[in-house]
């Protein structure tokens, strides 16, 4: 018996939308990785992009467990030397809500080229409208 390798040409790609309203940033995150990298489909290829479009909505409303809103810590640096940023999730929910989310999920995909392949697939949203009503997306259960 063969066994049969996924090929781009037979990809299948489907629309799903998540409504993250009250649900935890984390376990949100996981959901939506496994399926932008395809591990929900019988055709689960480890090296290829065969996963589905995702749009998460109400990114704002998504809450951390325990003290993690004051805690953690998001860090950038500029190139410069002494050039590091440390924001927390409370003050990147005041101007840039939706980032937290797109944040966790990036975290969870894999590194390099095939990672920020799939990170194309996402969409994410801090309101509850999105522009994507034309591919009619199902509802991905968090």
């Amino acid at each position: 018996m063969k066994t049969k390798s996924l090929i781009p040409a037979t990809l299948n790609r489907e629309w799903f939308v998540v409504d993250a309203s009250e649900a935890v940033v984390g376990r949100l995150a996981t959901r939506v990785a496994s399926v932008l990298r395809g591990k929900h489909k019988p055709t689960f290829t480890p090296n290829l992009d065969g996963g589905d479009f995702v749009v998460v909505i109400n990114a704002e409303k998504a809450r951390f467990t325990g003290n993690k809103e004051e805690d953690k810590r998001y860090w950038s640096h500029s190139g410069y030397p002494g050039g590091e940023r440390f924001t927390t999730p409370a003050k990147m929910r005041e101007t840039h809500p939706e980032r937290i989310m797109f944040y966790a999920i990036k975290g969870m995909l894999p590194k390099g080229s095939l990672g920020r392949q799939m990170l194309t697939k996402l969409r994410v949203y801090a309101g509850s409208e999105h522009p994507h009503q034309a591919q009619q997306p199902k509802t991905l259960k968090a």
